[in-house]
């Protein structure tokens, strides 16, 4: 311990009153000093460890999976394989783009988004990549069903470029690619397979360079998410007749990620009992835009101990109805996430629609001829019904104790409006959210309410509250928090008056 120059030792056992010795006060604060950088060193010696760590789990991984490509458990030995992360990571996590849009080609006139690119923006992993090596499941296979015609964000999302491709936090992710970033830990790109329309393949290929061909299905036409699902189930019963696959949609936002990928860890548990089983939110609001789950008695499995029975599934309900939900506590909002075995709900579809899955079994069976595979499509999939998952196999399910609930913790919105996108966005205190850059926005007096810049023209607003404006290089679009929910309709009169080129 270093003491002030003029400081003079005394013999021992002597007290001196002198003015020449050292305060109380410095050596406390040099002890603290000392302690200090004690601490930080062996702070750094964490990380330190940490990043090897993650290091050699990722090492292991890429050689692993090498492995089992070169071995034929693979259909592309020599695919590149990565992390799912194919830019880096900026240096400042405060880091935000001007633009929605991950490039410049996505909507005419758009200046391209700067290329900050992040793991799951709402997620906890969100500076720090995923721990490689850690929660991997094997015999789990995710599908992201990746559709949408791009109404009820629209003019900011179209058909061609729905809102699963663009990045709506401004941190350099879309939502697929968070999406994707989420569940990697858990299946790998080996086991990861996206359900996507023709119009998008293109796009969801730049997005997420690591999905591996033959793991992209790409269905003719919209059927909903029962065809899209039962067809990817189809093909992986194929390739592996004990796969158990998990379906989250690539459009969805989640907040919490550690809680997410436990609540599906237990809902694979439960699968394995050969259940159909889905994943309940926690209702933050009496939300009349979303269905419910109506929890049943608990199952008693040991790996999933919050697993119950579904007693029922509820269609979306108004405020009051709503309201008397929540009060119970019984309900979970239903987040349309499905887990369960492959062969299992091939079975449930032959039970209740026949149709569907005898054409799916068809298509399925010749997946892996390129020329058969077309022939089979082009005949067969024009003639599948049209019905969302729940109402094909989920709800007739329930009724006969088939269908099982996992409640989770996580934060979650499918950012079905506006509103909802409003309600994800920082803001300060009395002012309108942007999506964009915020300094082609003045407002004086304005509260609330979401404003897109994304035409690059300057936008002003004096005493407005609550508006959603979108301006567009082609579209504006100016209506209320309130009634967001009714874009769609703009959407169907802008069709009928022959503006199709703008949707």
């Amino acid at each position: 311990m270093s003491f002030p120059p003029d400081y003079t030792a005394l013999p021992a056992g002597q007290v001196s009153s002198s003015v020449n010795a050292p305060p109380i006060e410095y050596m406390f604060s040099q002890i603290m000093l000392a302690v200090q950088k004690s601490q930080t060193e062996i702070s750094d010696l964490r990380q330190e460890c940490a990043d090897l760590r993650l290091a050699n789990a990722s090492l292991e991984r890429q050689i692993r999976e090498g492995f089992q490509l070169q071995n034929g458990n693979g259909y592309y030995a020599g695919s590149r394989m990565g992390s799912g992360f194919a830019t880096p990571v900026p240096s400042s996590p405060q880091l935000r783009a001007k633009s929605p849009f991950l490039s410049p080609h996505s909507i005419p006139s758009l200046a391209a988004a700067p290329t900050a690119h992040f793991s799951s923006p709402l997620g906890d992993n969100a500076v720090m990549p995923f721990p490689l090596g850690v929660r991997d499941i094997p015999g789990f296979y995710v599908v992201i069903p990746a559709g949408g015609a791009g109404t009820r964000l629209w003019p900011l999302s179209r058909e061609e470029h729905p809102k699963f491709l663009l990045d709506l936090t401004l941190k350099g992710r879309s939502l697929i690619q968070a999406t994707w970033d989420r569940l990697l830990p858990l299946s790998s790109p080996l086991r990861t397979t996206v359900v996507a329309g023709p119009g998008h393949v293109k796009s969801i290929r730049e997005q997420l360079p690591d999905l591996l061909p033959h793991n992209l299905i790409c269905e003719p036409g919209p059927k909903d998410s029962m065809a899209a699902i039962g067809l990817a189930a189809a093909v992986l019963a194929k390739r592996d007749p004990d796969a158990v696959i998990g379906s989250f949609a690539a459009d969805h936002m989640i907040s919490g990620d550690d809680a997410f990928l436990s609540a599906v860890a237990e809902a694979v548990e439960v699968a394995k009992k050969d259940y159909l089983v889905t994943i309940g939110i926690a209702p933050s609001h009496p939300s009349t835009g979303f269905g419910y789950i109506r929890l049943g008695n608990k199952l008693g499995i040991k790996e999933a101990p919050n697993a119950r029975l579904v007693s029922s599934f509820k269609e979306k309900p108004d405020a009051r109805t709503a309201a008397a939900y929540i009060g119970t506590g019984n309900y979970r909002w239903n987040a349309g996430m499905f887990v369960t075995k492959a062969s299992v709900l091939m079975d449930l579809l032959k039970d209740y629609k026949p149709d569907l899955h005898d054409g799916l079994q068809k298509i399925a069976a010749v997946w892996h001829d390129e020329a058969l595979r077309q022939a089979a499509l082009n005949e067969i999939w024009p003639e599948l019904e049209k019905i969302p998952i729940d109402n094909a196999v989920a709800e007739p399910a329930a009724a006969e104790g088939k269908v099982a609930v996992v409640p989770a913790t996580f934060g979650w919105d499918d950012v079905g409006d506006f509103s909802s996108l409003a309600d994800l966005l920082p803001a300060e205190s009395n002012q309108p959210r942007v999506l964009g850059d915020s300094c082609l926005v003045l407002t004086e007096q304005v509260a609330g309410g979401i404003v897109v810049p994304g035409s690059g023209r300057l936008i002003t607003c004096l005493g407005v509250d609550d508006l959603v404006i979108v301006d567009m290089p082609d579209t504006l679009l100016v209506t209320t928090r309130a009634r967001s929910q009714e874009v769609k309709r703009l959407v169907k009169k802008a069709r009928d008056a022959g503006w199709k080129q703008l949707l």
